[in-house]
């Protein structure tokens, strides 16, 4: 209140503010609008593929949950498939193992029916994978340039500082604030929308490599369970068989040697003949 009073008495009003975000990117014209609405497209992109990725992920390890406790206590494959989401990976494996086994039995040669399944599992496995890697190129490609395409708005912008210097015949802050300004906010908004890519990058391609080591595995026991009919299942489950078996087993009987009260029982050897 007392700075508007003396303000209104001196007659004189406040400056207006002309370097702020707006203002400079009004002075950098079309091309700055065009490099920030280009960050700005790949900042959105970034967080959309992140999400998106990050709830397949997500939902493929929920999934095998399902696949620990309840795939393989079933009595068979097809029966056990039954019990998985049709649109899981885990499913399109099973099925594609069981087409593939279905028509092994077509091939003559042992060794070509064994690796024709081991090659329809591999080839269903790397499918998963490549869409689960889908999206992660762009995600690279937003973390290596885009510094770059926030640098090539500093160079305009620094360009213009200099040919208002020129024209002005002196470097006053009036002349070069704006474009300087301009080149600072191109370069921060470069790095704010490479460094968020660049770790989403890397922490999706880590839990995919996870990701690709549970499928590994289940196809190795899909193989093994096929190649077996059915005798073979994973460690998991016959561990817990086991255990139970164990438990309900009696012990046995161990041998006499001694009598109550300090007496001894006699042992009788048969006749040799």
């Amino acid at each position: 209140m007392l700075i508007d009073i003396l303000a209104a008495a001196g007659g004189e009003a406040a400056p207006a503010n002309q370097f702020g975000f707006l203002e400079a990117m009004e002075q950098g014209g079309v091309i700055a609008w065009t490099i920030f609405g280009i960050l700005v497209i790949m900042s959105v992109g970034s967080f959309y593929i992140l999400i998106t990725k990050l709830l397949e992920q997500n939902k493929i390890l929920s999934q095998y949950k399902a696949v620990r406790t309840q795939f393989w206590r079933a009595n068979s494959l097809s029966e056990g498939a039954a019990k998985l989401d049709k649109n899981s990976a885990w499913r399109q494996l099973v099925d594609d193992g069981l087409a593939a086994d279905a028509q092994h039995h077509k091939l003559t040669d042992q060794l070509e029916a064994h690796d024709w399944l081991h090659g329809s599992l591999a080839r269903s496995e790397s499918s998963i994978l490549a869409k689960l890697a889908g999206g992660l190129p762009f995600l690279a490609t937003v973390g290596a340039t885009a510094p770059f395409v926030g640098l090539l708005g500093t160079v305009i912008g620094i360009y213009r500082a200099l040919i208002n210097i020129g024209l002005a015949g002196s470097a006053s802050i009036d002349k070069v604030a704006g474009p300087v300004g301009e080149a600072l906010i191109m370069t921060a908004i470069g790095l704010l929308v490479a460094v968020p890519a660049v770790l989403a990058y890397n922490w999706l391609q880590a839990r995919n490599k996870r990701i690709a080591e549970l499928l590994s595995g289940f196809s190795t026991d899909l193989l093994a369970n096929m190649t077996s009919r059915g005798t073979i299942k994973p460690e998991v489950i016959t561990k817990t068989s086991t255990q139970q078996a164990a438990k309900t087993t009696a012990p046995a009987s161990k041998p006499v040697t001694a009598g109550a009260a300090g007496t001894t029982t006699a042992t009788t050897t048969a006749p040799k003949v």
